[in-house]
């Protein structure tokens, strides 16, 4: 019985709503902000302009040719014509679609994909994957093929981190390559015997293993031979007993030999270190290669470090403090407050943090000079500072100081809780507030003010020429001029 009424009341709400939008675009004058209602307004850090309407679930935007529109956190699409780039995402990171020139890739889940690209000679590669259980790949040629069905039968190629993979009634039968190594598993993992450059071994896994390999040699970057050292590797009762020797051959050749948990030692004529006690006992490191003497009792707890080439005093979690040539770490009551860095020869970058990622302040640096510098309060904030002067604070951020480099989640998922968003640009002089999704939004650029509050209902706008106002969309008073005008 209500039917009438209430579609009655929807076609209003739209009709008004569209009125609104249709005034605001059609007023050419600047008045062009409904709140989270619509908006539309220039981009304070970049070139372009964005609209963004529905609360936060629609945007569009076009910044430098670049043009990026959806519905977060639902669906969201950017596509970069000068790079040939389109990239696609649906409940991010759910499933995802990325182009780049004729190089292409879907995946759901990270567990089924299809990905697809043209070789230099113009070959098309289809791969098809459902993890751990099908791939494919089909290629132009046809000379690239393979088809794997876990735990039937399988051949891959540069997949699961292997050249080569091929098995027949997994884990019964599996062969492997890694460049010129081939192993052959005999009921995984129990029994493999392994083939290669010089090289041979077997394992009788977890009971008794050997493997040996020659001196080789390899051309490095420069085109030079160089030796690549052989080892005997043998294990016993895995991983109680090891005996290992590297580097035959070679003027550095080593040994490794453990006897867990009693001891275990290193020798070779650059390091040497000894252990007992495994995994918390005494362990003692003489580095000659780095130039440090080590001494830790129960290590990795305590340790105290000596030379140039590493100073460190930790005493776990009371405190730690270590410097070498390129990197120092401190901590006081870890993980309460922490602090690493880096250095080489111009470039620097340290972090602090409190608490792992309830705080965290990363500086960047080059010659001296700030590159970047991005602070976290977790789930507060998250601002970023650069170094053209431009600067970006967001509230609330409860994911961001987790993933500070993915670029899918403020693009999908920070539009939904970011209620406060300021944006400052020094090269320009422009900067920008918005507050619960552009309830409140003020901006400004050298001579121009604007502000709008409340879905619009009051608007005001300086510029050199006058100022103007609305009140629930109505102009309030004349537009006043506030330049002298000659008579």
């Amino acid at each position: 019985m209500f039917r009438g009424p209430s579609r009655f009341v929807a076609a209003s709400a739209v009709l008004l709503w569209t009125a609104f939008v249709s005034s605001a675009r059609a007023d050419e004058s600047g008045w062009d902000n409904l709140g989270p209602l619509w908006s539309r307004f220039r981009l304070t850090l970049d070139l372009g302009e964005r609209e963004e309407g529905f609360l936060p679930f629609w945007f569009s935007q076009e910044s430098d040719g670049v043009s990026t529109y959806g519905v977060p956190p639902l669906f969201t699409r950017m596509t970069d014509p000068s790079i040939e780039r389109d990239s696609v995402h649906v409940l991010y990171p759910l499933y995802t679609r990325i182009q780049s020139g004729t190089e292409w890739r879907a995946q759901l889940g990270q567990l089924w994909s299809l990905s697809g690209g043209a070789e230099q000679a113009g070959d098309i590669d289809k791969r098809r994957t459902f993890f751990p259980f099908f791939f494919s790949q089909r290629s132009k040629s046809g000379t690239n093929d393979y088809l794997a069905v876990l735990p039937f039968y399988g051949h891959t190629n540069g997949r699961l981190l292997r050249d080569e993979v091929e098995w027949a009634g997994w884990p019964l039968w599996i062969r492997s390559r890694k460049k010129d190594v081939v192993t052959d598993n005999y009921v995984y993992p129990f029994f493999h015997v392994r083939k290669g450059n010089s090289l041979q071994g077997w394992q009788f896994w977890p009971v008794v293993g050997h493997e040996t390999k020659g001196l080789t040699w390899r051309t490095n970057a420069i085109d030079e031979a160089e030796p690549v050292g052989g080892h005997d590797k043998r294990f016993v009762g895995w991983p109680f007993f090891f005996n290992t020797r590297t580097g035959l051959g070679t003027s550095n050749e080593g040994r490794f030999q453990s006897l867990l948990p009693l001891y275990s030692f290193v020798r070779s004529p650059l390091r040497d270190s000894t252990s007992y006690g495994w995994p918390l006992g005494l362990t003692i490191t003489d580095d000659r290669e780095k130039q440090f003497h080590e001494v830790g009792a129960p290590w990795p707890l305590v340790v105290f470090s000596r030379g140039e080439g590493k100073y460190m005093n930790r005493v776990w979690p009371l405190f730690s403090k270590g410097t070498n040539a390129t990197q120092h770490s401190e901590f006081y009551a870890w993980p309460i407050w922490m602090r690493r860095g880096y250095k080489a020869e111009t470039f620097e970058k340290e972090r602090s943090r409190v608490l792992l990622f309830l705080y965290s302040d990363t500086v960047q640096k080059n010659e001296g000079a700030l590159v970047k510098r991005r602070t976290d309060f977790w789930p507060l904030f998250t601002s970023v500072h650069n170094a053209d002067g431009s600067s970006r604070l967001q509230m609330l951020a409860p994911i961001e100081p987790f993933v500070p480099a993915n670029e899918g989640i403020p693009r999908n998922w920070s539009p939904l809780w970011s209620i406060w968003r300021s944006e400052s640009n020094s090269k320009t002089g422009a900067s920008s507030d918005s507050l619960l999704w552009n309830i409140y939004r003020h901006e400004s650029e050298p001579g121009t003010r604007k502000a709008s509050f409340l879905f619009g209902l009051f608007q005001y706008e300086s510029r050199p020429e006058g100022h103007r106002t609305r009140l629930f969309y109505i102009p309030f008073g004349k537009a006043k001029t506030t330049v002298n005008e000659s008579k």
